[in-house]
């Protein structure tokens, strides 16, 4: 890790893409936190000046930063990727534009990075309007492998508190879609577990279409999580504990029999959340 990186803090890194109408509340949440030595660096792919932008919502504040990806639409894996290349603390946090942390993330968060390096929690799925879908996660706080983790954690994997001097975390933008598990896989390399908090603390906005809802998303999944089944087959991702690829292997073999009736059942039942469809897939393999 470079000399340079602060280790009293935390960057909390936001990618921006026609976020003009989401990223006031995405930014205030952030601003609400309970622990406040933070800096937030956004990243505009898409030309935007986020900097006027929340100026004309009255927010300014020396801890926000401002870059770019120099582009429109290279993607969140870049705009991440940028964020972390300007990111000043070891610590970072994940939150896209159209998100929210609740109050207490990085407070509750901070205290087990250092005896885990991953720290994830319960998450809160919600409509743009602000109904309620389901929660993600809940439970007891506890400590989990990679092979527990998913089981707990079905979805969002990017929505994580972490020690980025145990492992490089960057993302890779050849993925079409499930970057932030490809990204998770790369941060076991140096985590053997993730402290998991079982209270929702992360706000998700689940959007009328995006890349995991729309035209052709379920035949990128399925695809995609082939790859990566084949990836970790192959031994690609190196894991402080090797035992946590199993459980993964095991994870997604679930995960892949549900996306091949998902269609299906979204037919019978429109706007059945995949979660939903998943859960009798995991409790029938005892997950």
């Amino acid at each position: 890790m470079p000399e340079a990186f602060r280790k009293d803090g935390v960057s909390v890194l936001m990618p921006a893409y026609r976020a003009e109408a989401t990223i006031v509340r995405a930014v205030r949440s952030v601003l609400g936190q309970t622990f406040t030595d933070w800096e937030l660096v956004i990243v505009a792919d898409d030309g935007i000046d986020y900097e006027a932008a929340l100026g004309r919502a009255g927010i300014a504040d020396p801890r926000i930063r401002h870059f770019s990806t120099g582009g429109t639409g290279a993607g969140s894996s870049a705009a991440r990727n940028r964020g972390l290349d300007h990111a000043r603390f070891a610590l970072c946090a994940t939150l896209d534009a159209d998100d929210a942390l609740l109050p207490q993330k990085l407070e509750l968060a901070l205290p087990h990075l250092l005896s885990h390096g991953i720290v994830s929690s319960a998450l809160r799925v919600e409509t743009a309007d602000g109904r309620v879908l389901r929660t993600v996660g809940e439970g007891p706080d506890r400590v989990l492998g990679p092979g527990g983790y998913k089981f707990v954690n079905l979805s969002m994997d990017s929505m994580l508190v972490f020690d980025r001097r145990r492992a490089d975390p960057r993302y890779d933008p050849g993925f079409p879609c499930l970057t932030d598990i490809e990204f998770l896989l790369k941060l076991w390399a140096g985590s053997e577990t993730v402290f998991h908090l079982g209270t929702p603390l992360h706000v998700y906005t689940k959007q009328p279409r995006s890349v995991s809802n729309g035209p052709g998303a379920g035949a990128a999944m399925i695809a995609t999580k082939q790859r990566l089944m084949k990836l970790l087959e192959n031994g690609a991702y190196p894991f402080a504990d090797p035992a946590g690829r199993d459980g993964l292997l095991d994870f997604y073999a679930c995960s892949l029999a549900a996306e091949r009736s998902y269609e299906a059942r979204l037919a019978v039942t429109p706007g059945l959340l995949f979660e939903d469809h998943l859960e009798p897939f995991l409790a029938a393999d005892g997950g």
